[in-house]
């Protein structure tokens, strides 16, 4: 009896000395709270989603669905909508701030250009301004009787209806994706520059190549992996839009500017829908994958994609 109690207490005692803080188990107990926030901030409210969607909400509580949620989605002229603007937006205004991006970049990693720090600063502020001003400035300048048609009054161009009308409005929302994020992705593309070895460019100066066949011949190729990094996070940003258009015009006129995202919003915020709106969520999660492995896939193994 004496002897099983004893090693009963060496069971407890060496299953202790394993939890016991030392050079061996310190970094699980640092990295510890950043996994528990993960699992209850990230990890479980996906998982809660995903179950979500199959559950409707009626007679005051929700009630298993099956796919139902789904299928009302596939046949919702909205969700399409939404659908629409959204690829819209990403098609345009992605490939235009990514090389509107790289040319600030190239212009401001050139020894001719003075003041270049004034400048990066001038062109990233727009990225960490308040959205709250933002929208101001932007509602200020796009009104009907705004700067902008001030502007065009003075050159006698008639005023253009920058948020009412479906095809201005638009025009207005990636108008104001690219001011706010062309200067963060100049950023990230500038750090790439800078690691080109100046050695590539003073041998084609040699060979006598002009600044604009350097730019393509060795510029663009050696920032491929920055720019499939850029792209990738403007795609991934571009999909889950939500701001511009609920700040600038509420998806509107007529849904003609409304995001996955902002449609998202009004069924679960707006219309307390949340398993429609977790049906939706999971069909965003689902075309973001997609996207990123296409762009990972055409990027290219040798360009930090797959």
């Amino acid at each position: 009896m004496d002897i099983s109690i004893t090693r009963e207490k060496e069971r407890r005692s060496n299953l202790l000395s394993k939890f016991k803080l030392n050079k061996r188990t310190a970094p699980y107990y640092f990295i510890a709270p950043a996994v528990a926030l993960f699992l209850l901030f990230t990890l479980y409210p996906f998982f809660r989603t995903i179950l979500l969607s199959f559950y409707s909400y009626q007679r005051g509580s929700y009630v298993y669905s099956g796919i139902s949620n789904y299928q009302r989605l596939f046949s919702d002229a909205i969700f399409f909508k939404a659908l629409s603007n959204t690829f819209t937006y990403l098609l345009i205004q992605v490939p235009l701030m990514s090389t509107l991006s790289l040319i600030l970049a190239v212009a401001l990693n050139s020894k001719i250009i003075k003041w270049k720090s004034q400048f990066r600063i001038a062109f990233f502020l727009p990225s960490v301004t308040e959205m709250i001003a933002y929208s101001i400035i932007f509602s200020l300048f796009l009104s009907d009787k705004g700067l902008l048609n001030y502007l065009l009054s003075i050159l006698g161009i008639e005023s253009i209806p920058w948020l009412v009308h479906p095809f201005w409005a638009k025009v207005s929302i990636m108008a104001a994706l690219t001011w706010r994020w062309t200067g963060y992705n100049m950023i990230i593309m500038l750090a790439g520059l800078q690691g080109i070895s100046d050695t590539l460019y003073e041998a084609a100066e040699i060979d006598g190549a002009s600044k604009f066949q350097q730019f393509l011949h060795i510029t663009v190729p050696q920032m491929k992996p920055i720019i499939l990094f850029s792209m990738l996070m403007s795609t991934i940003g571009t999909i889950n839009l939500f701001s511009e258009p609920f700040i600038l015009t509420k998806g509107g006129p007529s849904n003609s500017t409304i995001s996955l995202g902002l449609y998202l919003y009004n069924q679960g915020f707006m219309n307390l829908n949340f398993g429609y709106a977790s049906a939706i969520s999971v069909v965003l999660l689902i075309i973001t994958a997609v996207m990123s492995f296409i762009q990972m896939k055409a990027g290219g193994k040798d360009n930090g994609g797959l």
